[in-house]
């Protein structure tokens, strides 16, 4: 693959260096399962806006990765995720890792294309891209990630290659429509979310 580097428990200096310059950067994670607290991570994606994809491979009980921690939190880059309030539970539980500024392109989807009911990663780069993406390594076990394929690594990879490019058109869309501020809103209380989730709230927005 073009543009991309297999990295084990931690990005390198010189990579940290080179996304530090980015202005966004594309993050995603693959897991044992949705729950944090039970399935670990396995795989952390990151893109830059020049489309350099690196997977860091996470060891099991690892709990410190540094310059990972340095570029989350770095407050000059925003970080795009596609359901970013899985993905930043999983680092935050993971690293201690607190994620900031944030932008997620699934959130903006359901903001700004109210015209369909599809908000999903696959659905959102076809219409977007024009891109058909290859989702059927989705369900596989991450564990094993001193021997993930090449399917694995290429689904990996396009999980946030496309993310940036599709978070500009969204912030147009929504901008056009005047939902910018709804946007705004729900990204400041994101890491709401997120705490909530981790200390096993749910719904407590609902009546019931």
């Amino acid at each position: 693959m073009d543009k991309f580097e297999l990295c084990d428990q931690d990005i390198s200096t010189e990579l940290l260096e080179r996304y530090l310059k980015s202005e966004a950067i594309a993050v995603d994670t693959e897991t044992m399962g949705l729950n944090p607290h039970r399935d670990r991570l396995c795989l952390v994606q990151l893109c830059d806006d020049d489309g350099y994809v690196s997977a860091v491979r996470i060891s099991r009980g690892q709990t410190e990765a540094p310059n990972l921690k340095t570029l989350m939190e770095a407050e000059n880059i925003t970080k795009v995720f596609h359901f970013g309030r899985f993905d930043i539970a999983q680092l935050r539980h993971t690293f201690g890792i607190e994620t900031n500024p944030i932008f997620c392109t699934k959130i903006a989807s359901k903001l700004a294309r109210t015209y369909t009911s599809s908000h999903g990663l696959k659905s959102l780069v076809k219409e977007l891209m024009g891109i058909e993406l290859d989702k059927s390594a989705q369900s596989s076990d991450w564990g094993n990630v001193a021997a993930l394929s090449a399917e694995q690594l290429s689904y990996a990879s396009n999980d946030v290659r496309y993310l940036i490019p599709m978070m500009h058109k969204l912030i147009d869309m929504l901008k056009r429509e005047d939902r910018w501020h709804l946007m705004e809103e729900c990204i400041r209380c994101l890491p709401t979310f997120v705490t909530l989730d981790l200390a096993f709230y749910n719904n407590v927005f609902e009546h019931k």
